[in-house]
């Protein structure tokens, strides 16, 4: 059947050698951002660098800002940032330690399970693919589960943590560079994002090569061990991200709906007004939930994608022939996505400049478009440099014979199937097309018709995603069985790097508007920085249909994956046990967004109480003469988000070891596809509804046409029903919508590494009668 092109030797160099790339590139952004000072000096004319005039640095402020005593603003600014980066630090190191607990323990139980599989036995085992071989025991595959699995939750944690501090360093500067032009402020807010992008992307990749190469040394040739000791890695990393992004999602939401109905509705003031109490709590939420959350998400998302492809490598002529660059095939995608999100990242920050507010949201959705376009030339390459010109792939008991070129339309199919969605999310979530402005025209007439409308167009955004998943689904199954998917996936995710810094974008923008009105810059700052924001809502919603349509597709190869670990031939809806498994299932995703949604209410009304609070009785806070307590405001979010994200974290992590030690891994491949098919929905239909809510609100307040201005100024009764709306749509599309992606995902990848256990021991109630 031929070998790869690309020599062993040569992979052991191109997967570190494009990590390290990454890193470095994503340091150079930092560098480049960190030479925004926030300090008022200012170079004398002349002396700027070669460089410095495309990137702004020590450009002189534009003229409506000359008036302003700058010293003031820039310490304000600097002063403000402070509060954030402290508020968002706090909050991270707090929900690390309960986190750090969680981990720990759930490490043991790994330990526990696994090893027991064999009575925790040093002997060889015979292997679970091939009886003839002899493979390393059960208590080895137990030990180094544990340990990849807290590599995998360690560097998730890392990457969420790193996001955030790169976020609140840059908000302030953002806010800074919005004086000199809306170009230079779009530039220091999309490097920022690209370092975080950069970051995550080439640490997961990095950490899991390493993993991979020390795991050898002890498992050798045993592949198959191996591989289903790196399943872990994906398992730590969701984990992880299962309780930043509830946490972090509480947190935003609760200081966001406390600050909007009290402040915009009740009060009547601007959003970000430093009156507000909330304010502060609100901003620091835009970075532990939107950025942390989102990178633990999509590093999650990356590392289960991968462990999915690299556990069925070993029993296709891959691992029998012992070629290790095409087992590295996965890892090969990730490391010429670094080199494509790298190149197109220069057409946004150095190739082209934006000059007019217009060409912002053109220029994100660029990013996309080169990113994908430049994949598929980089994935034709890996394909043909990596892989033999034919192969097999284990497909249920047999042996599929897949050609290379087969092999890159899957990768294909998944690469173009998230540009869809992407696509697919923004025309139903920007307010430059007609769903939302049709949605803010429904506020004419209440909140009542504007949730109506909105709760419509959820519901009719999930048709083209889902066509989009299914026929991406069929075609890479139908070339390379469950292997096709898992790249497939992959395919998504191999532009993470361009993904993650247009999402990383839209929060440090939002932060930046806020800074701009909390130090009482001018209106028209204001204006750029709501510009900026505006478009970095809808990536935010197209990051977000990234994420949920990933998932769908890596949950549907761990599912393929656990299927075949279980040693389970078929999985037949008509008999009882598969069947209460698979409605039990449907019924989780609901459960868990109740869960989610109630715990955003409750601590949503405790922070609205607390606001009407201050506002009420401290003397000349509503003049300006008074300052608020912002401190009790976060303490609220903090309190409440560590508290809350407990039972839903535990329902996700408990359902799979309860179901498969009691009812067996029949009732479990159940409930794994019931909560695959009606989680993708319902995350699909609650991102775009609350996305479309909180654009329809901003097209309302921007006023940029004139049907918006027919339904303006703001204080207006549209504009507070569309208010109303935004405020339903917050948790909706920052807690239990991004976070259902993660549930589909997280019991998929649990349920593949305790495979050996429930297969062995698991359905006691069902062996007792």
């Amino acid at each position: 059947m031929g070998t790869a092109v690309l020599s062993e030797l040569g992979t052991e160099i191109l997967v570190p050698v494009c990590a390290v790339v990454g890193i470095v590139f994503s340091l150079i952004q930092w560098y480049l951002v960190s030479r925004v000072k926030l300090t008022p000096e200012r170079q004398a004319p002349g002396s700027s660098p070669a460089g410095a005039n495309k990137n702004g640095y020590n450009d002189c402020l534009i003229e409506e800002e000359e008036g302003l005593n700058d010293h003031s603003v820039v310490a304000k600014c600097a002063e403000i940032r402070t509060a954030i980066s402290e508020g968002a630090t706090s909050f991270l190191f707090t929900e690390y330690q309960y986190v750090g607990v969680f981990m720990v323990a759930f490490a043991i139980l790994i330990f526990l399970f696994l090893g027991s599989v064999e009575g925790f036995s040093t002997k060889s085992q015979p292997c679970t693919y091939d009886k003839q071989k002899t493979c390393k025991p059960a208590l080895a595959t137990a030990i180094f589960s544990t340990v990849s699995f807290l590599l995998g939750a360690f560097t998730s944690v890392v990457s969420g943590f790193l996001g955030m501090k790169i976020a609140t360093y840059a908000n302030a500067r953002t806010t800074l560079e919005a004086r000199k032009g809306v170009g230079k402020a779009f530039i220091t807010a999309f490097r920022s994002g690209a370092v975080m992008g950069f970051l995550l992307a080439a640490n997961g990749l990095l950490v899991l090569y390493i993993a991979i190469n020390l795991f050898k040394l002890y498992y050798g040739e045993d592949w198959e061990g191996l591989f289903e000791s790196i399943t872990g890695y994906g398992l730590g990393g969701s984990s992880m991200a299962l309780f930043g992004r509830v946490g972090g999602g509480i947190y935003t939401k609760a200081a966001d709906v406390g600050a909007d109905l009290v402040g915009k509705v009740e009060r009547n003031i601007p959003e970000d007004d430093p009156r507000n109490p909330a304010v502060i709590a609100d901003n620091v939420g835009d970075n532990v939930g939107d950025i942390a959350g989102m990178g633990s998400d999509l590093f999650g998302s990356y590392a289960e994608s991968s462990c999915a492809a690299l556990v069925v490598v070993p029993i296709s002529s891959f691992g029998i022939n012992h070629d290790f660059t095409a087992m590295l095939y996965p890892l090969l995608i990730s490391s010429v996505g670094i080199l494509v999100c790298l190149i197109t990242t220069l057409f946004a920050t150095d190739f082209f400049e934006i000059k007019a507010v217009k060409e912002i949201e053109p220029a994100l959705k660029k990013q996309l478009i080169i990113s994908t376009v430049l994949m598929t030339v980089g994935i034709a390459i890996v394909t043909w440099i990596g892989l033999p010109s034919s192969f097999t792939i284990f497909n249920f008991g047999t042996q599929k014979v897949v050609k290379n070129w087969q092999l890159f339309l899957c990768v294909a199919v998944g690469l173009w199937a998230g540009l869809i969605i992407g696509f697919v999310t923004e025309y139903y979530t920007s307010n430059a097309y007609s769903p939302v402005q049709d949605v803010a025209d429904s506020c004419r007439t209440g909140a009542a018709t504007n949730v109506i409308f909105g709760l419509a167009l959820g519901y009719k955004s999930v048709i083209i995603p889902i066509f989009a998943i299914a026929i991406g689904i069929f075609v890479s199954f139908s070339f390379a069985a469950m292997y096709g998917i898992a790249v497939a996936a992959l395919g998504m995710l191999s532009t993470i790097a361009t993904g993650l810094a247009i999402d990383a974008y839209g929060p440090i923008s939002d932060n930046a508007g806020g800074i701009a009105e909390m130090a009482g810059m001018s209106h028209r700052i204001r204006e750029r920085t709501d510009a900026l924001d505006a478009a970095g809502n809808t990536t935010a919603a197209i990051g977000k249909g990234f994420a949920i349509g990933s998932a769908a597709l890596v949950s549907l190869a761990l599912f393929g994956a656990f299927v075949s670990r279980a040693s389970i031939s078929t999985v037949d809806v008509l008999t009882p046990k598969v069947f209460i498994g698979l409605i039990v299932g449907a019924m989780l995703p609901y459960w868990f967004s109740a869960m989610t949604m109630k715990s955003v209410g409750s601590a949503a009304l405790k922070m609205v109480e607390e606001v009407r609070r201050q506002f009420n009785t401290i003397p000349g806070l509503m003049e300006g003469h008074a300052k608020p307590d912002y401190a009790t405001c976060v303490k609220i979010s903090t309190d409440a988000s560590i508290k809350e994200m407990i039972p839903p974290g535990a329902l996700v992590m408990l359902t799979p070891l309860i179901v498969g030690t009691f009812f067996g891994v029949e009732t479990l491949s159940g409930v794994l596809a019931g909560a695959l098919v009606s989680g993708v929905q319902i995350a699909i239909s609650a991102s775009n509804t609350g996305g479309a809510w909180d654009n329809a609100k901003k097209y309302i307040e921007a006023g940029a046409s004139e049907h918006a201005r027919t339904l303006g100024p703001k204080g207006s009764d549209p504009h507070k029903a569309a208010v109303i709306g935004d405020t339903i749509g917050d948790p909706l599309k920052d807690t239990s919508g991004p976070s259902l992606n993660i549930l589909i995902k997280l019991m998929a990848v649990e349920s593949l590494v305790f495979a050996p256990f429930f297969a062995t021991h698991g359905g006691l109630l069902f062996k007792m009668f």
